[in-house]
């Protein structure tokens, strides 16, 4: 969902629980929070994880599990919105695009590694600060 369009006037973020919670006792597991930006007065305040506490609010107004998104990039800053409990998930979009191995770098960033798919053996591994 967009909980916000960061206009006045427009979508908000406790319409967002409301609609949450609906879509919750209607079957919806989780709910993805972003925010819009479409309207030409949007005042948009783009920082990283700037759309977390969205997700922190529906998760714990509505009672549904959340993914996060927004400007999430380093792997500290997505462990540490799960472990805070400001969302369930956090899902990456533009970084994936950018660092396609992302999972595996962050892996090894947070002192476990993972292995990749077997046709990565072929490649050089990812060692840190490379």
């Amino acid at each position: 969902i967009s909980a916000t369009d960061w206009v006045d006037g427009g979508f908000t973020p406790d319409e967002a629980v409301a609609f949450s919670r609906e879509a919750r006792a209607r079957g919806v597991d989780l709910v993805d929070c972003s925010s819009g930006g479409t309207h030409p007065r949007a005042q948009v305040p783009v920082a990283p994880g700037y759309q977390v506490p969205f997700a922190a609010k529906v998760r714990a107004e509505a009672g549904v599990a959340t993914a996060a998104v927004g400007l999430i990039t380093q792997a500290r800053q997505a462990e540490e919105i799960v472990e805070k409990g400001h969302a369930d998930l956090v899902l990456l979009g533009r970084e994936m695009l950018r660092t396609p191995h992302w999972a595996l770098k962050a892996s090894v960033e947070l002192g476990s590694p993972l292995a990749g798919p077997r046709p990565y053996e072929r490649a050089r591994p990812y060692k840190q600060g490379a």
